[in-house]
């Protein structure tokens, strides 16, 4: 596998991906009991933005930094920025990223617990250093999909998994599908959070489609994009499929999009929503 997040880290995407999760989780969060992040393709955790391939991108100067300190952020999205600015802020400059874990394990209680899955053995090794000290977290160097079924229904009997694969496979989408059909059918009642690109093409839509067909209910999808769909030139938006999201969450993410989409979208350009693929 030639991917890596470290060309993209901090791009429109991923501040769609980590508004929702950071949400998500802090609702986990208001209850007592413990519970389980699975995250299935972590990555390494933590990004420099100095680095080779964070620089070549550069992705981040389009993301995080239009939106670092601007004005008016609604409260999901502010929430999500304070946690980026703790994690990655040095004498008042952003000098790092972080990736899911790390928000995630940010957002945790002691007494919750974070699965961090990476096929990658160099990714792996790098998110296994960074988190070394947080017995909370596990890094597991094994296949995400696989981890569905190895490490479902958790021990707690509440969590969140987070899917956020490469999307080079040509095949992606269906093994995605069909992962997603099982564990659901293992656990109906844990949170699922599903990122995807939107690209010229329609296989996003497409995806969506099939997912509708599942049977599976409580299907929330918030997207943000900053080209039109169907635009030749590469990632026009992104994507988020939610299965039994927390309560609020479609609200609280009505909120921010149109906010994000302002900050991050040229003008007249791109589109955001919010709306339930399948109800209840």
């Amino acid at each position: 596998m030639n991917y890596r997040h470290a060309y993209h880290a901090g791009n429109f995407a991923d501040v769609l991906k980590h508004v929702t999760l950071v949400t998500a989780l802090d609702h986990l969060g208001q209850k007592p009991a413990p519970y389980l992040y699975l995250d299935t393709h972590a990555g390494r955790g933590h990004y420099p933005l100095s680095g080779i391939e964070t620089q070549r991108g550069g992705e981040f100067r389009s993301g995080i930094l239009r939106i670092l300190d601007a004005p008016g952020a609604p409260a999901a999205v502010g929430r999500y920025l304070s946690l980026v600015k703790d994690l990655g802020l040095l004498d008042g400059q952003l000098t790092a990223y972080p990736g899911s874990p790390r928000l995630a394990l940010a957002c945790e209680r002691a007494e919750d617990r974070a699965a961090l899955c990476e096929l990658e053995p160099f990714e792996a090794e790098a998110l296994r250093a960074e988190l070394r000290r947080d017995g909370r977290a596990a890094v597991h160097l094994r296949d995400g999909y696989e981890a569905l079924g190895a490490l479902l229904p958790p021990r707690e009997k509440r969590g969140l998994v987070l899917i956020d694969p490469p999307y080079e496979d040509p095949k992606e989408y269906e093994r995605l599908r069909a992962a997603l059909e099982a564990a659901y059918a293992r656990w109906p009642g844990g949170v699922y959070l599903v990122w995807y690109p939107i690209k010229h093409g329609g296989a996003d839509g497409r995806f969506l489609e099939r997912m509708a067909a599942t049977g599976i209910r409580r299907q929330l999808v918030a997207e943000l994009c900053v080209e039109r769909d169907d635009s030749p030139t590469g990632l026009n938006g992104a994507g988020m499929l939610i299965i039994n999201p927390p309560w609020q969450l479609d609200e609280r993410l009505a909120a921010a999009l149109p906010w994000l989409h302002a900050q991050l979208a040229p003008p007249h350009r791109g589109r955001w929503r919010v709306s339930w693929h399948v109800p209840e």
